[in-house]
């Protein structure tokens, strides 16, 4: 789609369409401030289809399709990774773009998770589980909001809190993870209360970390373009043979992996500054 700049002072002409024409406000390289009008198509496309997934995904949950539900969220995170990416190789990148993601995040990672925890276990304890469903979507809105004020303004190699596809990577394996089991189709009523009260420890706690201030490495700086060894293949390929071999267990695992890593770096670091000051 081609993206036509205009002169800094020239009106923007309105459209004859009942839409609205999207309009943004950037400088150039010497500093002049320059109108582009209309979006990029591509990697919005990726990101119209990650809020579709998370769509897709509440609208299983409430009926009661949790597996599909909880599936669709990982999907939902690979067309998520994917529309940013797309959007640095072919330098689409845009504050529309950056903004359009930050809300399909919130259904596919805030929206879409919390409703499927609350119907698959969290509504067998009534007010208490739908209060711990909206803390984690209400932390994954605040996440959402912080990472877009931080944006430029903190190393990209971490993230500050965790990310919510992560969260809702631990929330959406879980239920996946148990309802794959031997007698797949189990739900919260066929559960024990104190694995129902657990489950929603692990939702809280996933919600708590995305607020936190402790830092996650983001895997931003891998340089993906440059040449590997060879053997960096068959990691991969033995990578991807573990995954599908068990994929609600594997995922889970990676995502839980993920979501300790940050706070047991956090607590080897207060210990280190405190054998320092011991020392």
């Amino acid at each position: 789609m081609s993206d036509h700049s205009e002169e800094p002072n020239k009106p923007v002409e309105e459209s004859l369409l009942p839409i609205d024409e999207h309009v943004e406000e950037i400088q150039d390289a010497e500093g002049r401030k320059v109108r582009h009008r209309g979006i990029y198509l591509l990697p919005n496309l990726f990101t119209t289809a990650n809020l579709f997934a998370g769509f897709f995904s509440i609208i299983n949950a409430v009926n009661g399709n949790f597996y599909v539900a909880a599936a669709t969220v990982f999907v939902a995170m690979v067309l998520d990774s994917l529309d940013g990416r797309v959007a640095r190789l072919t330098n689409t990148q845009s504050a529309f773009g950056a903004e359009y993601d930050s809300l399909s995040d919130m259904v596919a990672f805030g929206l879409a998770p919390a409703v499927l925890a609350y119907e698959w276990a969290l509504s067998e304890l009534n007010n208490v589980g739908l209060t711990v469903a909206f803390i984690y979507v209400a932390c994954a809105a605040l996440r959402l909001a912080r990472f877009n004020t931080q944006i430029g303004k903190v190393d990209k190699r971490w993230f500050i809190g965790l990310a919510s596809p992560a969260a809702a990577g631990v929330v959406a394996g879980s239920v996946w993870a148990i309802w794959a089991l031997d007698e797949p189709g189990i739900g919260g009523a066929d559960l024990p209360l104190v694995v129902v009260m657990l489950f929603a420890l692990v939702v809280a706690a996933a919600g708590l970390l995305m607020v936190s201030n402790i830092k996650y490495y983001s895997f931003k700086d891998l340089d993906l373009k440059g040449r590997v060894p060879f053997v960096a293949i068959l990691v991969v390929v033995l990578v991807f043979a573990v995954v599908f071999s068990d994929p609600p267990r594997i995922l889970l695992l990676i995502f839980l992996a993920y979501a300790v890593s940050g706070p047991v770096q956090y607590l080897m670091q207060l210990r280190r500054r405190r054998t320092r000051v011991e020392s």
